[in-house]
């Protein structure tokens, strides 16, 4: 399964030209949001479908803001504490990442005919603006352990394609048109040619050490606009329009060396960033309906995210020697890097269609439920309209969109129990593999719980997630199969509380 490995994984030094910076794992990456929203909609799993009443509907469903009764305001502050445990090379590596968060803000304006007015059969409408985190990116592994020569780095150096000639142009008079990977190498004394035009890589001798940190940071939100109204209390619709922000920031930093005095390679660090920004929209429509006191069912339809994004980009490769690497046995270190890349492009990343049923038990409580399809071989990468992309510069990565992923159904079960002023929740969620062939399972699973208080015109919660994430990591690709893999298993922890008011 070596390609579904590498799409799981990013290929070192991905970054250092534009043609590589964009590819199936980044349209998995926007595609896979989570649910967010206030306290309670965390407590309860995200099942909101076919609750309502609750700022969390504006990004699930907008025709539960039909079903308030007064106007409100809230606040959801968060802590994310996240932990990897990375195994591969012959060892197991810790790391962790902790982030603290705005998972939602939110206001609804409710106006609603009193019960002894019978003018019209609209009974209420609420408008509502909501800002909701619905993607987190705050990551952090690491891994270290030993290689064979054919599985080192110098071993995908010595596959390079690149010609002399090729890598003289590129590198210039002092290195300032170092676009790739193999021109980094080249200028750091990694590699040179014999008199037959092969690659040769260095000299080193001795057991190979390699390690690597993987840092992510960033996060997407969400900015509703959406209305719900209420027919006869009994028909809620609604609708929703949303700007989502993207804020993606990934650090890696591989090393590769050797103790062997006698080696004439030490060792060498190669470090590559990118940062992604960037606007998008969506449109979403819902609707519920009220069949008894007792029980409600609801279904909404959320559009194609449509979003342009913005890659800025560098790489940096720093080599030293334990003995002078050219003919004048001077150079013993060198230190070469790209000269820092933007690029443009457009995503779309898949409609999202759920449906929902809720059973309220009185004034003890309910229980709810939800079923969301989303089909993720369907997002695709596009070029801008700036001038810096070339038609049909996506085609090898939308076919891979196409033959990688496949539809996915995400679960959500929650529910609340009443006593007097106080709530206690319970939920779970299920997001099914996004792959249609794996060698694992990518399921992601949430835990989640919560307990609030409820007063006439106040109202606190507080909210627990734990989830966990499995993928597998690849630094880099060779032409036998046999590159380094790291089985990469992560869990997040995250703790919210919601203040709000009633008006």
């Amino acid at each position: 399964m070596k390609n579904l490995k590498y799409w799981l994984g990013i290929a070192l030094m991905g970054y250092a030209s534009h043609g590589f910076a964009q590819d199936a794992s980044d349209a998995l990456r926007y595609s896979r949001t989570q649910f967010g929203g206030s306290a309670r909609t965390l407590g309860i799993g995200g099942a909101t479908t076919a609750l309502g009443a609750d700022l969390g509907s504006l990004s699930s469903n907008p025709a539960g803001l039909g079903l308030y009764q007064k106007s409100e305001v809230t606040f959801t502050p968060g802590v994310g504490i996240g932990n990897t445990k990375s195994t591969g090379l012959g060892s197991q590596t810790s790391d962790a990442r902790n982030s603290l968060h705005i998972g939602g803000i939110g206001i609804a304006f409710t106006n609603r005919l009193p019960d002894d007015d019978n003018t019209s059969d609209w009974r209420a409408g609420t408008f509502a603006i909501g800002v909701t985190r619905v993607n987190d990116f705050n990551t952090s592994f690491r891994y270290r352990g030993t290689v064979d020569e054919n599985r080192s780095f110098f071993q995908y150096l010595r596959e390079s394609p690149a010609t002399q000639a090729q890598l003289d142009a590129e590198y210039g008079q002092n290195g300032e048109n170092i676009t790739t990977l193999d021109g980094l190498a080249y200028g750091g004394y990694l590699t040179d040619f014999d008199n037959n035009g092969r690659i040769f890589t260095v000299g080193r001798q001795g057991p190979i050490n390699v390690s690597e940190t993987v840092l992510s940071t960033g996060s997407q939100m969400q900015y509703d606009f959406g209305y719900g109204a209420s027919y006869r209390d009994r028909l809620y619709v609604g609708g929703a329009i949303g700007i989502v922000t993207t804020r993606y920031d990934l650090t890696r930093e591989f090393r590769e060396g050797t103790d062997n005095a006698a080696s004439q390679f030490n060792n060498l660090l190669l470090r590559d960033y990118v940062t992604t920004k960037g606007t998008g929209f969506n449109a979403r429509i819902g609707l519920i309906y009220r069949a008894s006191d007792y029980v409600r069912v609801g279904a909404s339809v959320q559009s194609p995210t449509f979003s342009k994004l913005t890659d800025t980009y560098g790489t940096s490769l720093n080599t030293t020697f334990n003995r002078a690497v050219d003919t004048n046995n001077t150079i013993t270190s060198a230190a070469v890097s790209t000269q820092p890349g933007e690029y443009t492009y457009n995503i779309t990343t898949p409609f999202r269609a759920a449906v929902g049923a809720s059973v309220v038990i009185g004034k003890y409580g309910f229980v709810t439920g939800d079923a969301e399809y989303v089909n993720y071989g369907q997002a695709r990468l596009n070029t801008d309209n700036s001038g810096n992309s070339t038609t049909g510069a996506f085609d090898r990565q939308n076919d891979d969109i196409r033959n990688l992923y496949q539809s996915a159904l995400n679960l959500r079960l929650g529910g609340e129990a009443r006593y007097d002023i106080f709530r206690f929740r319970l939920g779970y969620a299920r997001y099914g593999d996004p792959f249609k062939n794996s060698d694992f399972d990518r399921t992601r699973n949430y835990f989640t719980g919560g307990v609030g208080l409820r007063q006439k015109n106040f109202f606190l919660d507080l909210a627990g997630v734990y989830n966990t994430d499995k993928r597998f990591y690849q630094p880099y690709t060779l032409n036998a199969g046999n590159e380094p893999t790291i089985n990469v298993n992560g869990t997040k922890f995250t703790t919210s509380a919601t203040v709000g008011f009633v008006f």
